[in-house]
């Protein structure tokens, strides 16, 4: 009998050791273990919604390396829903603010780019994220690596699902996703995860920038005119009006691929998981009913978005709430802050599944909507399905659980998710 790819990728997962990933991504900072941000930012958009100062220092913190760069420019933040919607729409906002800071790291990607080429160039990676793509990422990439990683702790009866189950999902996804071989995922996601030290440590992260390119561009050049299906192919073969990726903008691109989507998604799992498992009702709900699922999974978008703020530049001068934004100057975009606006949800502070559909900003908003959105949703869909099919009886561990918290200040994630459950 032939073993399929999806059943490879399991068999992989289920004995790899990824510790040393894992104690990377899941280190801690003085940074990363401050829980409190939406009661100062609350405080603050009550006064009002723009401020001319960086978030960080709304909440009494150091600027980030990357904001102390622009030693310069004047810094706002932007705090209501209203007004981040109006600033994500906004032309005479610049998003190449990324590319003056960790661009030194991940290069010239869409997140850096403006107007026309940023539109080209999202047209051109669309191709490879098509529903047929998504369809069969689904059955070789998202179920067995989620199925994998729950190989190795079913039988326990107990799991920290921070650091055994949705810091890894998504790493594994990526690279099948890729068409990397099995052997090259350790070094990759080791690279990889060394490029997001450019937040504290910029030399490590560019000299880990330089081991991806020259591990990826010559795949690059290899797949070009095949006809595999992994993402390398399709990126390297998309054309429009003549017009093709280079092999430096599709290694910018697959750079960001593991900070920008794994990372997300790992974090935004954990957060949902450990809102649903501090509300038991809701939990029960969900595992009784999967039709609430995408319900589940939009409210932990909102409650606790991954990223909490993304940057513009300002190329003109501009007035938001009231505040000047002078010309070259950056504005801080609280995703966090907007997400939990009380004056567009009631008790916005609280997880609730049941609440009122409303669209939030966790994906940003308007040409800059992240790519990878629906790849994301159906990665935590299918996290929280093999879950709950597979792990009867799962709830918080009752000893270890009132530890848990969602916390940081750029990256949000909880410290841990420590669950028992029935073992098998």
């Amino acid at each position: 009998m032939t073993i399929s790819t999806a059943d490879q990728l399991r068999d992989f997962i289920r004995t790899a050791d990824d510790s040393a990933y894992v104690e990377s991504a899941a280190a801690e900072t003085p940074r990363s273990r401050i829980v409190d941000l939406y009661g100062p930012l609350a405080a603050a958009r009550r006064r009002a919604p723009v401020h001319p100062m960086t978030q960080a220092a709304l909440i009494g913190q150091d600027d980030y390396r990357t904001q102390k760069e622009f030693t310069k420019a004047s810094f706002s933040c932007v705090l209501s829903f209203e007004h981040c919607q109006q600033a994500l729409t906004d032309e005479r906002l610049s998003s190449r603010f990324w590319d003056e800071t960790i661009g030194q790291v991940w290069g010239h990607t869409i997140i850096g780019m403006d107007g026309s080429e940023h539109r080209q160039h999202r047209a051109l990676i669309s191709q490879a994220f098509t529903r047929r793509s998504l369809r069969r990422w689904q059955e070789t990439a998202i179920v067995p690596a989620v199925n994998g990683l729950i190989d190795r702790f079913e039988k326990n009866g107990s799991a920290d699902l921070y650091r055994e189950f949705t810091l890894l999902f998504p790493v594994y996804i990526i690279t099948e996703m890729m068409g990397l071989p099995f052997t090259d995922i350790e070094r990759f996601n080791t690279w990889a995860g060394e490029t997001v030290a450019a937040f504290y440590d910029m030399e490590t992260a560019k000299e880990a920038s330089k081991k991806l390119e020259r591990y990826l561009s010559p795949l690059i050049e290899e797949r070009r005119g095949g006809t595999g299906e992994d993402l390398i192919t399709l990126l390297a073969n998309a054309e429009l009006d003549g017009g093709r990726l280079e092999t430096i903008d599709i290694v910018s691109f697959l750079r960001l691929l593991l900070p920008a989507g794994g990372e997300t998604t790992a974090r935004s799992t954990a957060s949902m998981l450990l809102g649903l498992l501090q509300s038991p009702e809701q939990l029960q709900a969900v595992i009784s009913n999967r039709t609430l699922l995408p319900q589940a999974i939009e409210e932990g978008l909102r409650w606790e978005p991954p990223l909490m703020s993304i940057s513009r530049i300002a190329l003109d001068d501009l007035v938001l709430g009231d505040v000047e934004v002078q010309q070259g100057s950056v504005l801080e975009i609280s995703l966090g802050a907007a997400n939990r606006d009380h004056t567009r949800w009631d008790d916005a502070d609280s997880f609730n599944i049941f609440r009122e559909k409303k669209p939030h900003i966790a994906f940003a908003w308007g040409p800059h909507t992240c790519l990878g959105a629906h790849l994301a949703r159906a990665e935590m869909s299918a996290a929280l399905t093999a879950l709950f099919d597979r792990l009867p009886g799962l709830r918080l561990d009752p000893d270890t659980g009132q530890q848990a918290r969602v916390q940081g200040i750029g990256l949000r994630a909880p410290n841990k998710v420590p669950v028992v459950f029935e073992s098998r």
